[in-house]
């Protein structure tokens, strides 16, 4: 799959511009987090009602992206005054609050063209979302319409699978807890639900019951 000049299995589109980090203004390049996991999100514009949700909800959980090495980055074809007026608009009035991701500043709109998102006809991003790994390699890609968002809780599960399969290999199937219990009446014992890329456990009986989302947990042995 590719998108832009960006193509799973191959190097990311490297990049260098002006971000807002910490409420400041700093320059910004793809090779400054060589050796971390990187999730490099796009969204189409500042001071947008969608836009806040997810930016927040990326940043306030960025600790746990940090947890497993990976930093998150945002970016848009704003410049770096518009992020940061918008970062220092309150959230009770629709704006970002402090942030503890870097915002990137596209205003060419070079770096979005690269990962093959920028809507031409009005020069405004897609909502691409980008998995790139310690090599510099781009693992995954997601591009949405404008008005859908993304899940920070499939974003990090992502993440946490391909460096599970980086250590063990593909033929690693991995352990999932709170994923979709599923139980019948009289079976008594384990059974085992495949889903899209990983084994579900589930035992008990009774009536079957689909709870909670996924949640990586260790190697199936």
């Amino acid at each position: 799959m590719s998108a832009g000049n960006a193509k799973i299995g191959h190097p990311a589109p490297q990049f260098s511009t002006t971000a807002v980090v910490d409420g400041a203004f700093k320059e910004v390049k793809l090779s400054d987090y060589r050796g971390k996991y990187v999730v490099l999100f796009f969204y189409p514009l500042d001071f947008t009602f969608v836009c806040p949700t997810e930016i927040v909800a990326f940043s306030d959980r960025v600790d746990e992206f940090r947890k497993i090495d990976c930093e998150v980055i945002g970016a848009s074809i704003d410049s770096q005054f518009s992020h940061l007026a918008w970062i220092n608009t309150p959230r009770k009035e629709g704006g970002l609050g402090p942030m503890k991701i870097p915002l990137l500043a596209d205003v060419k709109k070079s770096i979005s063209r690269d990962y093959g998102v920028l809507k031409e006809d009005e020069g405004i991003t897609y909502r691409g979302l980008f998995v790139i790994d310690g090599k510099g390699i781009l693992r995954q890609i997601t591009i949405n319409d404008l008005p859908v968002g993304r899940s920070v809780d499939e974003t990090l599960r992502l993440v946490q699978a391909f460096q599970h399969t980086d250590k063990h290999g593909e033929g690693e199937h991995l352990r999932v807890s709170r994923a979709i219990r599923v139980t019948h009446a009289g079976a008594g014992g384990e059974m085992i639900h495949k889903t899209n890329d990983m084994h579900c456990i589930s035992k008990g009986t009774g009536t079957p019951a689909f709870t909670h989302a996924w949640t990586l947990m260790t190697p199936l042995s």
